[in-house]
């Protein structure tokens, strides 16, 4: 953080102040609906999950996810409702495992699943994903390839294109139960010895250092 940010902090006369940059202002499919959404937030409803519940037929499908209207409506708002609305967004966006739900939480899911096909697909995908992590069933790759190509989810046909560029060796990494877990360690060790001894040391002693460290 610079000292020009620390300074915008410390000078913001109101909340508002701080809510600046290249972020602001850009288009959003909630702009022609702004206005009820507005109106629904000063009479003092702040939960998206229960706006997204009682929209109008013209919202169906906008607030799928919950979380993005408290975090616009939080640089508008100062105070507790500003904190409220950032946390309760987080949470939305770091939902716990499928089978930790309770059954409230398990009917809200289908609801948006069933009101949002990109995020029915996206959780397919997903879960799909991590069965064959957790279950090394790298043979399943090239099938869950070919499904996520299906739907229109740009963001994993861009994970897609990156995986087929080392399909062997993701495969590999599903399938097999080694890791480079100890390798990345003693990278992680010997860069941080390097950076203790940075302009103050040639190779011959870095080298010892890390021989002796180990």
């Amino acid at each position: 953080m610079t000292c020009r940010t620390v300074k915008q902090f410390a000078d913001a006369a109101a909340p508002e102040e701080l809510f600046t940059g290249q972020w602001q202002n850009r288009p959003s499919v909630l702009d022609d609906y702004k206005p009820y959404l507005d109106d629904r937030w000063s009479e003092g409803c702040t939960n998206a999950w229960k706006l997204w519940g009682d929209r109008p037929a013209r919202l169906q499908g906008q607030l799928p996810a919950g979380s993005r209207l408290p975090a616009r409506q939080a640089h508008l708002t100062a105070g507790g409702d500003r904190q409220a609305a950032l946390t309760s967004g987080r949470r939305r966006l770091d939902p716990p495992a499928p089978d930790t739900l309770t059954e409230a939480e398990q009917i809200q899911l289908k609801a948006v699943r069933t009101n949002c096909p990109e995020l029915d697909a996206l959780t397919q995908h997903v879960r799909s994903f991590a069965a064959m992590l957790t279950g090394r069933q790298g043979q399943r790759l090239p099938d869950w390839l070919d499904a996520v190509r299906q739907d229109d989810l740009p963001s994993l046909h861009t994970l897609a294109v990156g995986i087929d560029r080392d399909r062997d060796a993701v495969i590999a990494g599903l399938t097999l139960p080694w890791n480079s877990g100890a390798v990345e360690g003693h990278v992680n060790r010997m860069k941080m010895l390097k950076r203790q001894m940075s302009g103050r040391a040639g190779f011959a002693l870095l080298r010892k250092r890390v021989l002796l460290s180990s």
